[in-house]
């Protein structure tokens, strides 16, 4: 024996048969595969070679081609027939002085051919290499397997997370939770293809479990529809199932039914509870299969998320239904405030006008009648009464104007303004008191501002309660500013007056309803603390922005008006 081949005997003991009409060449054939490791088969006609074929199933056919009987391309041509042996590697033994269409032998699924008299070396190599082959092409067989089967597992975790997104975008933008139920127990029947679905939710102490929802498919030809039969059915939190469920696990098990004609089935119960929530879980989904089927682990999983999914929604649509009735409750409460501050207001301002009309009598009787009665004790004493019956009204009128600002702002209607005379007509009323409290006055009106499309009397409103601000708190020798100035985005109308700062802190509560700064009214002008706050009201009802700024011994309020409201002179 060569020692050069000595690396070809076999390791795995390969099965190999040989096919020859010849004992003589089965023979040293037989002696010599044996001695290199093989186990060999060896057969004499072609019908007894198939025999073996399909029983033993060798790893490698030595195939005579002129037999009698069946020949060697018959042979050839069953084994590559039949789904069991058409692997198996087929080569042709043929003598030199035979004619052979060796093509033939190819084209019916042999791979290779050696000629008589056979060469040990060449014929033990291409066994070899063919052997090689056949186990390289089985490897690779197994892992292309391998690889399909990991790419169908992550197709289906795709398809899932599909399957859930789907129905998450169904419910996660809805605030309605009856709504949601519908959705999730619909698309878990036809996603999952089950008998049915049902929602229970719990009560508060988790002891009783109603259900809420139910999507059975029929086994007629109608579609699933929702059925009704055990909706509001409750179930006491006792059987051993729901202690596994409160603990946030499911389960899955087979059961007779005797809800649905005492039929076994295998049933999933999965708890709706949020991923990561402390909160306990709001209730469980119920799914029903045939009891010859099983949920799968993807399908117990898609389950699980659409289970999470469907928690999320239930707590939004919960929260939204809680502080849908809060804004009803703050309506309510709202008009009750409304309906009572009117009813005060109204009830105080007849008996006020009353009296301020009572002094004003008074005041022109003594003028004409009594003038000798007249000292400047009792004339402060009726202008102290005067004064306070005018505050006190005003406070009414204030009142009023917040009561129905709401209402007045829905029927408010826009007439032209020009500010050129608008500004004027209101700085009048002004002039005296300004000059007896020595103060000083400065407007500044461009005499390009466009006409102003607004609401006139409210803009007048708004003006004259900045500048009564302004001359209550402006000390003697400084300085009331107006000024209006026209931008690409705005008319904007100041307000200004040196001497005092608002401090930083009050800042933002300036506008709140009643509030006055603590010590900052030195001369004790008093006021109703609704003025600023309904500047900011009515500022807001005509479309425009209202800006504060204090600071460096100078107060600011400034309206801006968009440029929509502005209308060119020419």
């Amino acid at each position: 024996m060569d020692s050069n081949n000595s690396n070809v005997k076999s390791n795995s003991a390969d099965t190999i048969l040989i096919v020859d009409d010849n004992p003589s060449n089965l023979q040293v054939l037989f002696a010599l595969l044996e001695s290199y490791g093989f186990r060999v088969l060896a057969v004499q006609n072609g019908e007894n070679a198939l025999k073996i074929a399909n029983s033993i199933l060798p790893d490698l056919i030595l195939l005579d081609i002129l037999m009698p009987g069946i020949d060697g391309f018959e042979v050839c041509r069953l084994l590559k027939a039949k789904s069991e042996t058409q692997h198996i590697p087929v080569i042709f033994l043929t003598a030199l002085s035979e004619t052979v269409n060796k093509v033939k032998g190819f084209e019916i699924g042999g791979i290779d051919y050696v000629t008589k008299p056979i060469e040990h070396r060449e014929l033990l190599a291409r066994i070899q290499t063919h052997l090689t082959l056949k186990k390289m092409s089985f490897s690779l067989a197994c892992q292309n397997e391998k690889l399909q089967q990991e790419v169908y597992a992550r197709t289906r975790v795709e398809r899932q997370q599909a399957l859930v997104g789907k129905i998450t975008e169904k419910i996660r933008d809805s605030l309605d939770e009856t709504q949601i139920l519908q959705t999730v127990t619909e698309e878990l029947v036809k996603v999952l293809n089950t008998d049915s679905c049902q929602i229970e939710l719990y009560d508060e102490k988790l002891t009783m479990a109603t259900v809420v929802y139910e999507y059975i498919k029929e086994d007629s030809k109608e579609a699933p529809s929702l059925h009704l039969r055990y909706h509001g059915k409750v179930q006491q939190v006792i059987e051993p199932i729901y202690q596994q469920l409160l603990k946030k696990i499911p389960s899955q098990f087979v059961s007779i039914s005797s809800n649905v004609n005492d039929v076994q089935y295998t049933k999933l119960a999965c708890p709706i509870f949020e991923n990561g929530a402390s909160k306990g879980i709001l209730g469980n989904l119920w799914l029903l299969k045939p009891s010859e089927a099983v949920f799968e682990e993807l399908e117990v999983q898609l389950v699980q998320q659409v289970a999470s999914q469907c928690a999320i929604a239930i707590r939004q649509a919960r929260l939204y239904e809680a502080s849908q009735q809060q804004v009803k409750e703050l309506e309510k409460l709202n008009r009750l405030k409304d309906d009572f501050l009117k009813t005060i207001s109204h009830e105080l301002r007849s008996p006020m006008s009353s009296m301020q009309l009572a002094m004003q009598t008074l005041e022109k009787l003594l003028q004409s009648e009594y003038p000798h009665y007249k000292s400047p004790k009792f004339a402060r004493v009726l202008e102290i009464f005067t004064s306070s019956a005018r505050r006190h009204n005003r406070l009414m009128e204030n009142l009023l104007m917040l009561c129905y600002l709401d209402v007045k702002s829905e029927v408010f209607t826009s007439e032209l303004i020009n500010l050129q005379i608008f500004i004027p007509e209101i700085i009048q009323s002004f002039s005296a008191r300004i000059q007896q409290q020595q103060q000083n006055l400065v407007i500044d009106l461009p005499e390009d501002l466009p006409l102003l499309s607004s609401h006139a009397a409210s803009l007048e409103h708004i003006v004259v309660e900045l500048l009564t601000n302004a001359c209550k708190y402006t000390p003697a020798g400084e300085t009331i500013g107006l000024q209006a100035e026209f931008t690409d985005q705005a008319i904007e109308l100041s307000v200004t007056n040196s001497g005092v700062v608002i401090p930083e802190k009050e800042q933002h509560r300036i506008f709140d309803q009643f509030y006055r700064i603590p010590n900052n009214d030195p001369w004790q002008h008093g006021g109703t603390g609704l003025g600023l706050t309904l500047v900011k009201k009515m500022v807001e009802v005509i479309g425009a922005s209202l800006e504060l700024e204090s600071s460096s011994g100078q107060t600011k309020f400034t309206i801006k008006l968009p440029n929509h409201h502005c209308t060119s002179l020419s």
